[in-house]
């Protein structure tokens, strides 16, 4: 059974206390560095102004980016896919052709 800690992380010079299985703290530790980096890039940006419609902001570029490189994967998929199909088909063909 996964134990619960808490662990606190900084975002935007604010600091949260979050609850979460102790073998997931690296990866949550890891997320807020990654979100605290992101809002720091708006905010530097000067165009957004306001820590809510930073974090909103920041969340739609991690959306984005997180489902445009999803696209990206099944794109892959497939075409290996499709390829692994073409080479079933002739490895078909010449078995079917070795058999005449």
């Amino acid at each position: 059974m996964t134990q619960s800690n808490t662990v606190t992380v900084h975002i935007l010079d604010k600091e949260y206390c979050i609850t979460c299985p102790s073998d997931e703290r690296t990866n949550l530790e890891s997320a807020a560095r990654y979100l605290d980096g992101k809002m720091r890039e708006i905010r530097t940006s000067g165009k957004v102004i306001g820590a809510d419609r930073v974090a909103v902001m920041a969340a739609l570029n991690i959306t984005h980016d997180l489902l445009h490189k999803q696209q990206h994967q099944d794109l892959q998929a497939n075409s290996t896919r499709e390829q692994v199909r073409d080479l079933l088909q002739r490895v078909d063909q010449a078995l079917t052709h070795d058999d005449v």
